[in-house]
C-alpha cells in the first residue's frame, strides 16, 4: 500500500491544528513561520554578507593568524601524513608533497604583493625610477627572494643564514638556515623518530617556488641542533644540471 507524500500529510496536520484553535489564539504570520522553520545550512555568513573570498589580495595589515590555530592545523596535517607510511623518509616525502603546491601559489601572490607595495610607494614619493621586481633569472637572486621576502611572508622574519657549498664536487648545493622553525615548535617527536624533520613541509614550499621560477631543484630539511638552538634546521637545495648550465651561460653574458 503506497503512503501519501510527507509534505501532504504535514499540510493536513497543520490545517487541522488551525481549525481546532480557539478564536483567542492567533496564528503566526507566514513570514515568521518561514523564519523559524528554516535554518541556514553549512557555514555561517557574516551580517555584511562578505567572506574571506571578498577580501583584497594585498590586504596584509592585521592579517596574522594565531599560533594556536596554526599549531592545531599543522598537527592534523602531520597526523594525516603519518597514516600508511613505511618510515621516516616516506613521512617526510608526504609532508614535502603537501607544501609543494602551496609554494607554486605563494609565488604569484608574493610577486603581486611586492609589485603593489612598490607601485604604491612610487606613487607616494612621485618617483618614476622604481620598477616592480621581475622573476629571478639566476640562482643568487632566487635565493635572496626565498631568504628574505618569502620567509617574511610566511614567518614574519627573514631566514637566519644563506650559504653555498664550498666543496668543488657539489657546486649546485646551497643551504638556508632557520634557527627556530615554527613548524617544529609544537611537534613532539618520539625518540625512535628523532631523525624526523617536520620542516619537510617548508622544504616542499621552497621546492615549489624554485620550480615556479623555472629552477629545477630538490629541497630537503635536515636537523642540525646546536647548544643555543636545539631546533636548528638546514634546508639543502640541489639544483639540476640544466640550471647550472644556464647559470654559466648567463654569467658569461653578464646577466645579473
Amino acid at each position: 500500500m503506497s503512503h501519501p507524500p510527507r509534505h501532504s500529510s504535514m499540510l493536513s496536520i497543520s490545517n487541522n491544528v488551525q481549525t481546532a484553535a480557539t478564536p483567542s489564539e492567533k496564528p503566526l504570520p507566514p513570514t515568521q513561520l518561514q523564519a523559524t522553520s528554516q535554518t541556514p545550512p553549512g557555514l555561517r555568513v557574516p551580517s555584511n554578507r562578505k567572506t574571506i573570498y571578498d577580501r583584497h589580495l594585498n590586504r596584509t595589515r592585521n592579517g596574522e593568524l594565531s599560533r594556536a590555530s596554526f599549531a592545531f592545523l599543522f598537527g592534523e596535517m602531520v597526523t594525516y601524513a603519518q597514516r600508511r607510511v613505511t618510515g621516516i623518509q616516506d613521512l617526510e616525502r608526504r609532508l614535502n608533497e603537501q607544501g609543494y603546491p602551496l609554494g607554486l601559489r605563494l609565488l604569484d601572490l608574493l610577486f603581486y604583493r611586492t609589485t603593489s607595495s612598490t607601485s604604491s610607494s612610487a606613487l607616494s614619493s612621485s618617483s618614476t625610477s622604481a620598477s616592480p621586481p621581475n622573476r629571478p633569472l639566476r640562482i643568487l637572486p632566487l635565493l635572496h627572494l626565498i631568504h628574505g621576502p618569502l620567509w617574511r611572508q610566511l614567518f614574519n622574519r627573514s631566514a637566519d643564514a644563506l650559504e653555498h657549498s664550498i666543496s668543488p664536487d657539489t657546486p649546485n648545493e646551497y643551504m638556508i638556515t632557520d634557527n627556530d622553525p615554527l613548524v617544529n615548535t609544537y611537534i613532539s617527536v618520539p625518540k625512535e623518530m628523532n631523525q624526523l624533520s617536520c620542516a619537510a613541509f617548508v622544504a616542499g614550499i621552497i621546492e615549489g617556488v624554485c620550480d615556479g621560477c623555472g629552477f629545477e631543484a630538490k629541497v630537503s630539511a635536515h636537523n642540525q641542533p646546536s647548544e643555543l638552538w636545539p631546533s636548528r634546521t638546514i634546508f639543502l637545495l640541489r639544483f639540476g644540471d640544466s640550471v647550472m648550465e644556464r647559470e654559466k651561460v648567463l654569467e658569461r653574458a653578464g646577466v645579473k
